[in-house]
């Protein structure tokens, strides 16, 4: 019993000495990831101007038959240059049919009638377009749809080493480097919500030291999204507040988390 005993302390001990409060560059109470997925025009529009105009920087995933590739890549290409991540969300955007609300995803795409590797290979040549696009090899992907399925069998466990992190898990804040798991991130995603609603997020983030993710598609245009008012409401409050908020491209933030987790 004793020697038990002193297992499970130990286990406890080598546990809570793992568990460590996140230092986020220039004392920053948080770090703050702004992803906006698919590579809608409102973001090239609207979203990036507003975000250069603050000195903020987000992670845009860009599915490579998206509504503005080919015909904007020069837009894109300054986004990278402004130090905006040029995020991997597949070539075509494959998302299970199966469930309420998908009936949307056409039958090519549909991830239960593919295999695996077929998915993996589209996820890889995704890449290759990017960094055609950016010059980088450093990059996030968030699966569509946050689906790691195809055919039935994980896809997305063999792409670890082609990125840096995955935004891949429901809504959570990631507060100590026992937490986290570069490839289960967790993401909120945001459609339809206030400015107050953004803030208080952020604010809870900070109020932990923690890492937060917020996911927008459309910006007062296009689907699942918010409000033009929203999302500037929120981004003054980051500008206004940098010393708080670290609010960078979601490659960044990870590259620095996993560092002090020594992953």
């Amino acid at each position: 019993m004793r020697q038990m005993l002193v297992a499970v302390l130990g286990l406890f001990v080598a546990v809570a000495a793992s568990a460590a409060p996140f230092t986020w560059p220039g004392g920053a109470k948080a770090a703050v990831s702004l992803g906006y997925d698919d590579g809608l025009d409102s973001q090239l529009d609207h979203v990036i101007p507003e975000l250069n105009r603050r000195g903020l920087r987000a992670s845009f995933y860009v599915p490579i038959n998206g509504p503005t590739l080919p015909g904007r890549q020069d837009a894109w290409k300054a986004a990278a240059a402004a130090g905006h991540e040029l995020g991997n969300h597949s070539l075509f955007h494959g998302c299970s049919a199966k469930g309420p609300g998908r009936e949307w995803v056409l039958p090519q795409r549909d991830l239960d009638r593919q295999m695996a590797a077929q998915v993996q290979e589209q996820v890889i040549a995704a890449n290759t377009w990017l960094q055609a696009l950016d010059g980088r090899v450093r990059r996030t992907f968030t699966p569509p749809c946050l689906d790691l399925q195809a055919g039935g069998q994980d896809y997305v466990a063999a792409l670890r080493p082609q990125f840096v992190a995955y935004r891949a898990a429901g809504p959570g804040l990631v507060a100590d480097t026992a937490q986290i798991d570069p490839y289960a991130m967790p993401v909120y995603f945001v459609e339809g919500w206030t400015g107050e609603q953004l803030i208080a997020l952020v604010e809870k983030a900070a109020s932990q030291g923690a890492l937060v993710s917020l996911l927008f598609h459309g910006v007062g245009a296009e689907h699942l999204s918010v409000t033009r008012e929203a999302h500037d409401q929120l981004l003054d409050h980051l500008a206004r507040n940098k010393a708080r908020f670290w609010t960078d491209s979601f490659v960044n933030i990870m590259e620095n988390a996993r560092r002090q987790a020594g992953r």
